[in-house]
């Protein structure tokens, strides 16, 4: 029985199969030639755009090898791309997922130099210069008028205001003078000794001087790196029980906002802010940042309104006083202020954190380098005994394991940089040899601290655990965890002090291993390896899961 259509005049009623062209809504809405024509039109402009990229990229590639030169590899997908990352590994297409830490040193070798250009079509057509010779990135890092930072790559790191890892010339020398005094000898020996209190404190209040074992180490060292940058970084000390209350005028306590906002920001950065308010728990990181804003202002306000200044030594405070001019004028927007401590939050919670987790998890897989660990402490100190911030320069074998776990696991996979004018740079290999590398301007410049860092020009056995390297000479230039240069790291002495005390810690009274469990009793000691120091790649190198047993001694 066909279906039928009810014309507007009365009783006029028609009779029409399915198969007439009215009823097919795709030809009532565009006709068939008007549709051919789309078609042919779409086709086209998808070809002379492929056309145009393919000249674009031939164009690149022409500019960056008319002289003697290291080569280049072509990847469709920019390596920097968001889709690069977040796809596997296609030969010509992508890198893939974590590309830098899985490949390490091993993509230069298949080059022949310690140095190339990968050319990518997508999202435009351009080269970027991939390097891991040792003297090269030395000059590059020497010399910040020719290669300065691309700052633009840090705007998401600006959420609290301006400051000095989010900056460039002028700007970056007015921050980087105010906050240096804020690193000094009486902050790093605040940080020992209140570092000394949280461990004793977690000791006896949460592990009660027994036995423990946690199915993930990060549990526990990030909350130790967050309470110490509490205290050294802010001057608020936070204990390892829930703070007393609310104060008035806030919604959440001030050891929860500092939690939240240091776990969450990759999720304050690419949600927008019209759509945290979608979930609850997006909710509460919004909270959270507005809380420790609030929190920040309120100290700034604090500081600069009181009678009398107490002498304290957290970085906070410190930089209070450094931004404060001769007569008493402000040399830093609060918004400079809280920018810039929000940074060294940033860079004392999560990078601590994920160095500590992955420091036990080698002493915990080597236990003649655990057990060299506790002859030094008890030596220095005396058995059971802690070290003192004087003490720390008798802790080389500290120092050697602390090094070691950076060198193999830096915190950065990567540090970019930018050419600001047509130049050229030399590079070697492992046959001693040297290769010229054309870099126009505006070139992107990636230092791969990976494979810097496991090249065998400048590390023997580049992929065992030997903190004995660092013991005596060893390859400074090849040596970047905290970068190099005028733009290093200015936090390095304060990360350190930290992370020796809390290993120290640790070791004088437990004995570190991995968990046992049952499902991986057959596996080798690589496997076991493999693992445990399993990482990924998020603002910072990450652990995955490192289970350990902590065995009072």
């Amino acid at each position: 029985m066909s279906p039928t259509v009810t014309h507007g005049h009365p009783g006029g009623r028609e009779k029409m199969g399915w198969g007439s062209r009215l009823t097919d809504p795709i030809s009532i809405i565009i006709p068939p030639v008007a549709m051919h024509t789309a078609i042919i039109l779409v086709l086209s402009v998808i070809a002379v755009f492929v056309i145009q990229r393919f000249l674009d990229v031939r164009r690149v590639i022409r500019t960056i090898t008319h002289s003697r030169s290291s080569g280049h590899r072509f990847f469709a997908l920019s390596p920097a791309s968001f889709l690069s990352r977040r796809v596997p590994h296609i030969p010509g297409i992508a890198k893939g997922r974590n590309a830098l830490m899985r490949l390490k040193h091993r993509e230069f070798q298949e080059v022949g130099w310690d140095g190339f250009m990968v050319v990518s079509a997508w999202p435009r057509a351009e080269a970027a210069l991939t390097l891991a010779d040792a003297s090269t990135i030395k000059e590059v890092t020497s010399s910040r008028a020719r290669f300065p930072k691309p700052v633009h790559r840090y705007k998401f790191l600006q959420l609290f205001g301006g400051n000095i890892v989010a900056s460039e010339g002028d700007e970056w020398k007015r921050y980087r003078k105010i906050a240096a005094p804020a690193f000094s000898e009486r902050n790093n020996k605040l940080v020992w000794d209140e570092t000394v209190l949280i461990m004793e404190d977690l000791f006896k209040n949460v592990w009660h001087d027994e036995s423990v074992t946690l199915d993930h180490a990060l549990d526990i060292t990030l909350p130790i790196a967050l309470f110490v940058i509490g205290v050294a970084g802010f001057g608020r000390r936070v204990s390892w029980q829930d703070d007393v209350g609310i104060p008035a005028g806030h919604q959440m306590a001030f050891k929860e906002a500092l939690h939240e906002v240091s776990t969450h920001i990759i999720l304050k950065v690419v949600v927008p802010e019209w759509a945290l308010g979608l979930r609850k728990s997006w909710r509460k990181v919004a909270l959270a940042f507005k809380e420790l804003n609030q929190y920040m202002l309120e100290m700034v306000q604090a500081r600069r309104t009181a009678e009398k200044k107490d002498e304290r030594y957290d970085l906070f405070s410190s930089l209070m006083d450094a931004s404060e001019g001769d007569h008493g004028e402000a040399l830093l927007k609060d918004s400079d202020l809280t920018g810039n401590i929000f940074i060294f939050l940033l860079a004392g919670h999560e990078t601590t954190g994920h160095t500590l987790c992955f420091t036990l998890g080698y002493l915990a897989l080597y236990p003649d380098v655990q057990e060299r660990l506790y002859q030094e402490i008890s030596r220095v100190s005396g058995p059971g005994s802690m070290p003192t911030y004087e003490d720390m320069n008798q802790l080389s074998w500290a120092m050697a394991v602390f090094y070691e776990t950076l060198r193999l696991l830096p915190p950065v996979v990567a540090i970019p940089k930018e050419s600001a004018e047509d130049t050229t740079l030399t590079v070697g290999n492992l046959q001693e040899e040297k290769a010229t590398i054309v870099v126009p301007k505006d070139t992107q410049i990636v230092l791969h601290v990976y494979a810097l860092h496991h090249n065998p020009r400048y590390w023997e056995d580049p992929l065992s655990f030997k903190p004995e390297r660092f013991l005596g000479d060893w390859p400074r230039d090849a040596f970047i965890p905290f970068s190099a240069g005028p733009r290093a790291c200015i936090g390095r002495k304060f990360f350190e002090t930290e992370a020796i005390a809390i290993m120290c810690a640790i070791i004088s009274k437990y004995k570190v291993e991995v968990k046992e469990e049952p499902e991986f009793a057959n596996e080798t000691f690589e496997e076991r390896r493999a693992r445990v120091l399993g990482s990924k790649s998020g603002l910072t190198t990450t652990p995955i899961r490192v289970p350990l047993a902590f065995k009072r001694r």
